[in-house]
C-alpha cells in the first residue's frame, strides 16, 4: 500500500494539470481568493458636513460625527450645493446636512431632522458612511433626549436596553461568511479534479478501462485522503488565521475528526467519478458544471430552509452538503460533532457507498489459481 501511495504522489507531481490542482490550486485561491474581502470593512469613508444651524447641539453632533471611526469628515461646507459638487466630484462618498431650524426643533421639543446622502457609486464605501453617521446622529439624540427628560423634570431609567454583539463573524464581513464554507469547497473540487485527472491519462495510456490491483487502489485512496488532510490543515491551521477569519472553535481532536470524515467522503465521491472518467478532459468539464450548484445547494450562501425538499435530498449525494455543514460548525461555530450527528453518518454513508462503488469498478479480480497449481494441491 505504501508503495502504491508513493507511486501515486510521484505521478501527482510527474502531471503539471494535476500537481496544479492538488497542490498549486489551494495555494492561489488562499493568496487571492480572500484579497477580494479584504477592504469589507470600512473605515474612514470620506464624508462633508454642512451645519446650516450653528449651535451647541449642531456642533456636538460634528463633534460625534468626526469621533465615528468608520467617517472621514474631510470638509464642512457652507451650503448643500457645494456639498453636491463634492459629491459628484468623488471626492466624498457621503454628506451629512443639518438645517438651520434643527436646534429650535429640539427645544420646542420636536423632531430635529438631518438629511443623509450618499453617493450610489461607492456603495460599500457609502453605505458605511451612512451607518457611521447614523450612529453619530443616534449618539446625539440620546444627549438631546437626557437633556429634555432633565428640563421636564427626573429622569427615569430606559425600561430596555439593547446590546449588540455578532457571533462567530464578529467583524460582520462578507468574506468571513463566505470563504471558510469555500475553502472547503475548493478541498472537495481540487481533490475530485485531480483524481479523476489522473485516472483519465492512465485510461487514455492503457487505452482500456482501468483496473487496479486492491492493495494500488487503497493506496491510491490514501494517497487522496493524505492531500484533502494537508490541504484542510492548510486552510483551517493557516489561510483562517492569516486572514482573521473564525476558526478552530471546537476542540482540536473533533475539527482532524470532521475533516477526516469529509476528506474520506469527498476521496471515496472522486474515485468513483473517476471510474467514469474515459478522457483526460472529462473531469475539467465535470468540475466547471459542478462547481456552482454545489456551493448554492450547500447552504452556505442560500439558506438550506429556502431550498425545495427535493433538492435538499439531492444535495445529500454530494459530500459538500453534509462536510461544509460539519466543519463549518465545527470550525466557525463551536460545535461538536454530537451537535451534526445527521451530517456525520450522511458523510460516513457517502464514505461507504461510493468507496464500495469505486471499488466494483476500478478493482481488479483476483487473478484464477493456474490448474497445474490446483491438481498439485489436489494430489
Amino acid at each position: 500500500m505504501l508503495s502504491a501511495l508513493r507511486a501515486f504522489l510521484a505521478a501527482v507531481l510527474a502531471d503539471r494539470a494535476a500537481a496544479l490542482l492538488l497542490v498549486g490550486a489551494p495555494l492561489l485561491y488562499a493568496l487571492f481568493y480572500p484579497s477580494a474581502y479584504s477592504g469589507e470593512v470600512v473605515r474612514k469613508a470620506p464624508v462633508v458636513v454642512v451645519d446650516e444651524d450653528g449651535s451647541a447641539i449642531s456642533r456636538r453632533l460634528v463633534a460625534a460625527l468626526a469621533a465615528e471611526p468608520r467617517v472621514h469628515l474631510v470638509a464642512s461646507l457652507a451650503s448643500p450645493a457645494e456639498a453636491q459638487l463634492w459629491l459628484a466630484e468623488d471626492r466624498a462618498v457621503a454628506a451629512v446636512l443639518v438645517p438651520a431650524d434643527f436646534s429650535r426643533r429640539i427645544a420646542r421639543g420636536e423632531t430635529g431632522t438631518v438629511a443623509l446622502v450618499g453617493h450610489g457609486a461607492h456603495l460599500l464605501q457609502g453605505s458605511a458612511a451612512l451607518a457611521g453617521a447614523g450612529a453619530a446622529l443616534a449618539e446625539t439624540g440620546r444627549e438631546a433626549a437626557l437633556a429634555q427628560a432633565r428640563a421636564a423634570g427626573p429622569p427615569a431609567p430606559p425600561a430596555l436596553a439593547l446590546v449588540t454583539r455578532p457571533l462567530f463573524n464578529v467583524r460582520e464581513g462578507y468574506g468571513a461568511a463566505v470563504f471558510p464554507g469555500v475553502a472547503f469547497v475548493i478541498v472537495h473540487q481540487t481533490l475530485l479534479l485531480g483524481l479523476a485527472l489522473v485516472a483519465g491519462t492512465a485510461r487514455e495510456r492503457l487505452g482500456r478501462p482501468l483496473r487496479l490491483p486492491l492493495r494500488q487502489l487503497a493506496g491510491l485512496a490514501l494517497g487522496g485522503l493524505v492531500l484533502g488532510m494537508v490541504q484542510t490543515v492548510w486552510f483551517v491551521g493557516f489561510v483562517f488565521w492569516l486572514h482573521d477569519y473564525p476558526r478552530a472553535a471546537a476542540p482540536l481532536a473533533e475539527v482532524l475528526a470532521g475533516a477526516a470524515l469529509f476528506v474520506a467522503a469527498t476521496v471515496a465521491a472522486a474515485l468513483a467519478a473517476a471510474s467514469l472518467v474515459t478522457a483526460r478532459e472529462q473531469p475539467l468539464q465535470l468540475g466547471l458544471a459542478l462547481s456552482l450548484p454545489l456551493f448554492f445547494l450547500a447552504g452556505i450562501s442560500w439558506p438550506a430552509e429556502a431550498t425545495p425538499l427535493p433538492l435538499q435530498a439531492f444535495a445529500r449525494l454530494f459530500p459538500t452538503t453534509s462536510g461544509l455543514e460539519l466543519m463549518v460548525g465545527l470550525n466557525q461555530m463551536g460545535g461538536r460533532l454530537a451537535d451534526h450527528l445527521p451530517a456525520v453518518l450522511n458523510l460516513l454513508l457517502l464514505a461507504l457507498g461510493y468507496g464500495l462503488l469505486a471499488a466494483a469498478r476500478l478493482a481488479a479480480p483476483a487473478p484464477a489459481p493456474a490448474p497445474g497449481a490446483a491438481a498439485g494441491r489436489r494430489r
